[in-house]
C-alpha cells in the first residue's frame, strides 16, 4: 500500500470531505507537497510536508503513515502529524471578533469627524 495518491489520501484523513473535492484543491493549486504543486495522482510519502491552503488558513501537515481507506476522526490522527502554526489557527476565530458601530434610528449618515473615529477604530482592530 504504498503507491496512494494524494488526493484518495487528504480524503482518507479527512481533510477534506470528499474526494473530488480534494482533487479540485490539487487541480487549483491549493495543495502543494514540498512547496511544490501537485497534481490529484501525485503519489504520496512518508514524511512529506503537505501545506492546503483553505481560506483564511493554511494547513501544515506531515505524513507520518500511508493510508488508502477512510478512516474515523480517531484514527486519522496517526497517519497526519499537524504542523500548522498557531497563528494560522487564531485567523479561523477573526470573524468572531466583530466590532458593530450602533447609530440611533434616523440620525442619518455619519459627520466626518464621526466617520474618522469609525476608521480609526477598525484601524485599531485589524
Amino acid at each position: 500500500m504504498d503507491n496512494v495518491r494524494i488526493d484518495k489520501w487528504l480524503w482518507a484523513v479527512r481533510i477534506y470531505k470528499t474526494r473530488s473535492e480534494a482533487a479540485n484543491a490539487c487541480k487549483r493549486g491549493k495543495v502543494t507537497i514540498n512547496n511544490i504543486e501537485c497534481k490529484p495522482s501525485r503519489i504520496i510519502k512518508k514524511g512529506e510536508i503537505i501545506v492546503i491552503h483553505k481560506l483564511p488558513v493554511t494547513y501544515t501537515y506531515r505524513v507520518t503513515d500511508i493510508i488508502e481507506n477512510r478512516q474515523s476522526v480517531k484514527n486519522a490522527v496517526q497517519y497526519a502529524e499537524n504542523l500548522t502554526p498557531q497563528e494560522e489557527i487564531a485567523k479561523l476565530n477573526i470573524k468572531n471578533v466583530t466590532v458593530f458601530a450602533y447609530r440611533d434610528k434616523g440620525s442619518g449618515r455619519p459627520t466626518k469627524k464621526e466617520r474618522r473615529i469609525l476608521d480609526n477604530l477598525m484601524n485599531e482592530i485589524t
